[in-house]
C-alpha cells in the first residue's frame, strides 16, 4: 500500500510505548502526543515545495530555500487538537481550521456537528490530524468535506491505526497519504458480555485518546 507510511524511528517507537501505558497521566500523555506529532510531521512534510532564495550571513551571501506552499491543519475534534501545537512548532505560519465529528457508538458512523472552514480553500496542502484511525469513518468523512471545499493535496496524520481504518481510507481516497506512528492488530468486535470493551476500538491501542488527553471519561 504505497500511500501508507508507518514510522519505525526508535524515538517514535519508544514514545508510543509510553503513550500506550495505562499508568501514563494526562499531562505526560499530551506531551507525548505533541512530541510524536513533531516526529511524524518531519516525514509528512518531506515533499513540500521550495523556492530558491538568498540570505546574508555575518560573513557572506548564502544560498537557501523557503516554503512556497500554504499549509492548513485540520484537527478532527476533539482528540486531534492535541496534535496541532507540535506542527505549529515546525510550521508556525500554518493555518488551522476545525471539523467536529463524533462516532455513533451504535452504528460506528461519523456524525458531523461542527465545521469552521472558510468559504474557499486558501492552502495547497492540508494535514488532517486525528490520533486514532480506527474504523476510518471520521477520516473518510473529513476528506470528503475537504475535497468538496476545494483542498489541494491532503495527507492524514495519526498516531495509531487499525488495518480496517487504513483500508477504508485508502479505498475511499487512494490519493491521500497516511502517516502513522504504529499500525495495530485489529478492532474490538461486538461486546458479548458485560465488561467487554466497546466495539470498534483499536487493539492493543491506548484507549480513548480524547479522554486520556483531557482527563475525562
Amino acid at each position: 500500500m504505497d500511500q501508507l507510511h508507518v514510522s519505525n524511528h526508535p524515538l517514535v517507537r519508544h514514545k508510543v510505548t509510553l503513550l500506550r501505558d495505562s499508568q501514563t497521566e494526562s499531562r505526560q500523555f499530551r506531551e507525548l502526543v505533541r512530541e510524536i506529532t513533531i516526529l511524524l510531521a518531519y516525514e509528512a512534510t518531506r515533499d513540500l515545495a521550495l523556492t530558491p532564495t538568498q540570505v546574508q550571513t555575518p560573513l557572506a551571501l548564502a544560498e537557501g530555500a523557503e516554503l512556497t506552499e500554504n499549509i492548513g491543519l485540520v484537527p478532527i475534534l476533539r482528540a486531534g487538537l492535541g496534535m496541532v501545537n507540535g506542527i505549529w512548532e515546525l510550521i508556525p505560519q500554518a493555518e488551522v481550521w476545525h471539523i467536529g465529528l463524533y462516532r455513533d457508538e451504535r452504528t460506528l458512523k461519523p456524525v458531523e456537528y461542527y465545521n469552521k472552514l472558510p468559504e474557499r480553500s486558501t492552502v495547497q496542502v492540508v494535514l488532517v490530524l486525528d490520533p486514532m484511525l480506527a474504523t476510518g469513518g471520521s477520516a473518510v468523512a473529513t476528506v470528503n468535506i475537504l475535497k468538496r471545499w476545494g483542498a489541494g493535496r491532503i495527507k492524514y496524520m495519526g498516531i495509531l491505526g487499525a488495518p480496517e481504518g487504513v483500508a477504508a481510507l485508502s479505498s475511499a481516497h487512494p490519493d491521500v497519504e497516511i502517516y502513522l506512528a504504529a499500525l495495530d492488530k485489529h478492532l474490538t468486535p461486538e461486546p458479548q458480555q458485560p465488561g467487554d470493551p466497546p466495539k470498534g476500538f483499536i487493539v492493543p491501542g491506548l484507549g480513548d485518546a480524547g479522554d486520556r488527553q483531557f482527563g475525562t471519561g
